[in-house]
């Protein structure tokens, strides 16, 4: 039995000091309130007063690599970096090599991340234009969704063939994620720019050819498809104003047929960052204008936007090198991700509450995850105690991901993640990663 004492439990909604006593791998009992019962005995106590105690982060769009791309990432080290930053829980993409697009590729998955996975797993399913045999072999007990890219991106999976696409939606019965991005005027903006300006465009061409429009273009689509089949719909990474208008808040989350995710990079920065940061916050969707930044944040708030997750994504550093059309798309974001956004919620752009509530609670009731996103008595023990009072300087030298460089070098973030467990396990303390914890597989009502 281990006793964290004296926290500020930030959860469902609420603040209060109190106590959570864990059993092995599950909370056994939250208590308001200073006074510990008598009848709580603990092997362990943790004395967090001043800290705050929350809900571990499911991040439910990540790209850690393995198999085959394993110079830049793999599970063990993307694992490690997702527990320093608070995150317990992962939902990994299907753009590896081999594609993850037969049960047979997702399986082995599986099995890498039994093997080597310090933090909670799953992978996601991978669509192709003529695999959807393959598609409904999938438990959606035991898999977290199908993705579909809508738009092409690293890996050549896109998926163009709309006969395909309407039969995805129409016979396909768990939660489709799409990447957003319509191909043919992708094209057509490249095309033009490169007559206009020649083949060598800096990277502030980047959100001018992958513009608002190929954005809303595709997510229009792709939520006109889950109306006509009524499908389940998880719209990812979204980076424009424009789209906004694609969604509803008139429903609890829970009972929302058609969802919408932001990522904290699209919240972070804006397109007057380019001069600054370069290729390093090139990612596909585009970052956008500072008005698209500020609308994000509104949705958010509004509830048009239901989560926050990271799109991490690491290259190596000469893989991000040259122009905007040669520079890889996507950097490492998980080890940050809780630390950017309580530094947003600290500038007054959302509440703590809302962080927790859009990190933690949101991803567990969207995709209806098993026992876990609160702190509540009879859920696994994934929790995170961050230090309010603490400030950390980002350099090169403390990033954990295998790439070994973090758009936000250079920022101070006025929040610490002190410790993280993961099913029970002190999983990560005071900069210290405990290699030897093993995640479990998520599995989904």
């Amino acid at each position: 039995m281990l006793l964290i004492k004296n926290a500020t439990i930030i959860n469902d909604g609420k603040r209060f000091t109190g106590s959570v006593l864990l059993d092995g791998e599950l909370i056994s009992a939250v208590i308001s309130g200073s006074d510990i019962p008598e009848d709580v005995h603990a092997d362990e106590v943790i004395d967090a007063t001043g800290l705050w105690l929350i809900p571990g982060v499911i991040d439910d769009q990540v790209h850690f690599r393995e198999p085959g791309l394993i110079h830049k990432a793999d599970i063990a080290t993307e694992s490690m970096a997702a527990v320093a930053g608070g995150v317990t829980s992962f939902m990994e993409m299907p753009n590896t090599m081999p594609l993850t697009t037969t049960i047979e590729a997702l399986e082995n998955k599986y099995k890498l991340g039994a093997e080597k996975s310090v933090a909670n797993y799953s992978f996601y399913m991978g669509a192709t234009n003529d695999n959807i045999n393959e598609l409904k072999k999938v438990n959606p007990s035991e898999v977290c969704g199908v993705k579909v890219f809508m738009g092409a991106s690293t890996g050549n999976m896109l998926v163009d063939d709309k006969e395909t696409l309407s039969r995805i939606f129409a016979e396909i019965p768990m939660l489709i994620a799409t990447h957003c991005e319509d191909e043919s005027t992708i094209q057509a903006n490249k095309a033009r720019y490169k007559t206009q300006y020649g083949d060598d465009l800096p990277i502030q061409f980047h959100p001018l050819i992958r513009d608002a429009e190929a954005c809303y273009k595709s997510s229009a689509f792709a939520v006109e498809l889950a109306a006509r089949y009524n499908a389940r719909l998880h719209v990812l990474h979204l980076s424009t104003a424009h789209e906004m208008a694609l969604f509803s808040n008139k429903l609890p989350l829970k009972e929302k047929k058609i969802t919408a995710e932001v990522c904290v990079h699209h919240l972070w920065f804006s397109n007057q960052d380019y001069e600054q940061y370069g290729n390093r916050i090139k990612w596909n969707p585009a970052i956008k204008t500072e008005d698209d930044r500020q609308k994000l944040i509104e949705a958010l708030n509004q509830d048009l936007i239901d989560v926050v997750a990271t799109d991490h994504a690491p290259h190596l550093l000469r893989e991000k090198e040259g122009n905007c059309l040669k520079a890889a798309s996507g950097g490492p974001l998980i080890q940050f991700s809780l630390l950017v956004m309580l530094e947003m919620a600290r500038k007054g752009c959302f509440s703590v509450e809302q962080v927790v509530r859009k990190m933690c609670h949101a991803p567990a009731d969207l995709f209806r995850v098993q026992k876990r996103g609160y702190v509540q008595p009879g859920y696994y023990a994934d929790l995170v105690l961050v230090n309010p009072a603490k400030s950390m300087h980002v350099t090169s030298e403390i990033v954990l991901s295998k790439c070994g460089w973090s758009p936000f070098e250079g920022t101070v973030f006025n929040h610490v993640v002190e410790k993280t467990w993961v099913n029970g396990r002190l999983a990560y303390n005071n900069s210290k990663v405990n290699a030897d914890v093993r995640g479990k597989r998520l599995m989904f009502d």
